[in-house]
């Protein structure tokens, strides 16, 4: 991301991450009902040290693209976009958190939207995807009130927490 990308939203903004936003990050992250539904790469417990050091990587990786989500001036999740490489360079991997406390406001769909846009727009992308688990609906009904449709079932694909459980795929493909 261009560090002057601001997208000014009707419930939030996303911009990008400073590290001033490392206490908030960590406060909303360091919560269990957010770090079950998120890779392990994402620790938990959550501390302000893994904030930092997640800050710093976001701002030097050139094959990601990481929004800071901003209600009311501070950043209470990330989305981004991981650009993909060689036959794979016009589609990207979204990903996305925000804090439980803003759970089911409509936030998140609103800036899966807008992201996708902003990779098609700035990075010629032709495809956007992203996997949730099957024990999520919460996320699924994101992806899809941002116009992602369901591609499949990976079935048994995933460990999570020690239990092995289905990734369903969605895309948002340009029409051709």
């Amino acid at each position: 991301m261009h560090p002057a990308t601001r997208i000014q939203l009707v419930h939030c903004t996303l911009r990008a991450l400073t590290e001033t936003d490392a206490p908030s990050l960590a406060r909303h992250a360091n919560n269990r009902k957010v770090w079950i539904n998120l890779r392990d790469v994402f620790p938990h417990p959550y501390a302000l040290e893994d904030a930092v050091e997640f800050i710093e990587r976001a701002g030097t990786s050139e094959r990601t693209v990481t929004f800071a989500v901003d209600v009311g001036g501070a950043a209470v999740g990330t989305i981004g976009l991981v650009l993909r490489e060689d036959v794979d360079r016009v589609s990207a991997e979204l990903g996305y958190w925000i804090g439980e406390e803003f759970w089911g406001r409509g936030i998140m769909s609103e800036a899966v939207k807008a992201v996708t846009g902003y990779g098609i727009t700035h990075h010629r992308l032709t495809r956007v995807y992203a996997c949730t688990f099957d024990w999520n609906p919460a996320s699924a009904r994101v992806l899809e009130k941002a116009g992602f449709q369901l591609e499949g079932r990976l079935r048994r694909s995933a460990v999570k927490d020690g239990s092995i459980l289905d990734q369903l795929q969605y895309a948002y493909v340009v029409p051709g």
